[in-house]
Protein backbone atom coordinates (compact mmCIF):
# COMPACT_ATOMS: atom_id res chain seq x y z
CA UNK A 1 0.00 0.00 0.00
CA UNK A 2 1.63 3.23 -1.20
CA UNK A 3 1.52 6.48 1.56
CA UNK A 4 -1.54 8.53 1.18
CA UNK A 5 0.37 11.68 0.65
CA UNK A 6 1.39 10.41 -2.51
CA UNK A 7 -1.55 8.96 -3.80
CA UNK A 8 -2.93 12.34 -3.11
CA UNK A 9 -0.26 14.31 -4.85
CA UNK A 10 -0.75 12.47 -7.73
CA UNK A 11 -4.37 12.50 -7.64
CA UNK A 12 -3.40 16.82 -7.30
CA UNK A 13 -1.36 16.14 -10.28
CA UNK A 14 -4.15 14.39 -12.70
CA UNK A 15 -6.30 17.46 -11.48
CA UNK A 16 -3.54 20.02 -12.75
CA UNK A 17 -2.89 18.55 -15.67
CA UNK A 18 -6.91 18.67 -17.07
CA UNK A 19 -7.27 22.05 -15.97
CA UNK A 20 -3.88 23.13 -18.27
CA UNK A 21 -3.82 20.76 -20.97
CA UNK A 22 -5.95 22.82 -23.44
CA UNK A 23 -3.75 25.78 -22.90
CA UNK A 24 -1.05 23.67 -23.42
CA UNK A 25 -2.05 21.97 -27.13
CA UNK A 26 -2.66 25.32 -28.15
CA UNK A 27 0.84 26.77 -27.10
CA UNK A 28 2.52 23.54 -28.97
CA UNK A 29 1.13 24.18 -32.13
CA UNK A 30 1.75 27.74 -32.45
CA UNK A 31 5.63 26.19 -31.44
CA UNK A 32 4.85 23.79 -34.09
CA UNK A 33 3.54 25.98 -36.68
CA UNK A 34 4.26 29.57 -35.38
CA UNK A 35 6.48 32.08 -36.94
CA UNK A 36 10.09 33.05 -34.84
CA UNK A 37 8.97 35.67 -32.28
CA UNK A 38 5.57 33.45 -32.06
CA UNK A 39 7.57 30.41 -30.91
CA UNK A 40 9.81 31.97 -28.82
CA UNK A 41 6.62 33.75 -27.26
CA UNK A 42 4.46 30.29 -27.13
CA UNK A 43 8.09 28.62 -25.17
CA UNK A 44 8.10 31.81 -22.92
CA UNK A 45 4.06 31.17 -22.10
CA UNK A 46 4.62 27.27 -21.56
CA UNK A 47 7.63 27.70 -19.19
CA UNK A 48 5.40 29.85 -16.90
CA UNK A 49 2.90 27.51 -16.63
CA UNK A 50 3.21 25.04 -13.25
CA UNK A 51 5.27 22.06 -13.47
CA UNK A 52 2.82 19.70 -12.76
CA UNK A 53 0.56 20.87 -15.74
CA UNK A 54 2.99 18.92 -17.64
CA UNK A 55 0.94 15.26 -18.12
CA UNK A 56 4.38 13.08 -18.15
CA UNK A 57 4.24 14.05 -13.74
CA UNK A 58 1.80 12.44 -13.56
CA UNK A 59 2.48 8.86 -12.04
CA UNK A 60 0.62 5.53 -13.37
CA UNK A 61 -0.19 3.83 -9.94
CA UNK A 62 -2.63 0.89 -9.59
CA UNK A 63 -6.16 1.48 -8.55
CA UNK A 64 -6.68 -0.68 -5.85
CA UNK A 65 -3.97 0.09 -3.60
CA UNK A 66 -1.36 2.90 -5.15
CA UNK A 67 1.43 0.58 -5.86
CA UNK A 68 4.03 2.52 -8.37
CA UNK A 69 5.80 -0.19 -9.95
CA UNK A 70 4.79 -2.75 -11.79
CA UNK A 71 1.92 -1.56 -13.59
CA UNK A 72 -0.78 -3.38 -16.12
CA UNK A 73 -2.01 -0.04 -18.08
CA UNK A 74 -4.75 -2.62 -19.28
CA UNK A 75 -6.26 -3.29 -16.17
CA UNK A 76 -5.16 -0.20 -14.05
CA UNK A 77 -3.77 -2.97 -11.62
CA UNK A 78 0.07 -3.86 -10.42
CA UNK A 79 1.28 -6.93 -11.35
CA UNK A 80 0.53 -8.27 -7.87
CA UNK A 81 -2.82 -7.13 -7.63
CA UNK A 82 -3.70 -8.70 -11.00
CA UNK A 83 -2.13 -11.94 -9.95
CA UNK A 84 -4.36 -12.02 -6.74
CA UNK A 85 -7.31 -11.00 -8.40
CA UNK A 86 -6.54 -13.66 -11.50
CA UNK A 87 -6.05 -16.66 -8.98
CA UNK A 88 -9.34 -15.35 -7.40
CA UNK A 89 -10.95 -15.32 -10.34
CA UNK A 90 -12.21 -11.64 -9.92
CA UNK A 91 -10.75 -10.25 -13.33
CA UNK A 92 -13.30 -11.44 -16.30
CA UNK A 93 -11.29 -13.10 -19.65
CA UNK A 94 -8.69 -13.67 -17.35
CA UNK A 95 -7.41 -17.42 -17.22
CA UNK A 96 -3.83 -19.40 -15.98
CA UNK A 97 -1.99 -20.29 -18.34
CA UNK A 98 -0.58 -23.99 -18.77
CA UNK A 99 0.37 -26.00 -21.75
Amino acid sequence: MAKKSKITANERRKAIVARHAGRRAELKEVIRTGTTQERAAAVRALARQPRDASATRVRNRDSVDGRPRGHLAKFGLSRIRFREMAHRGELPGVTKASW
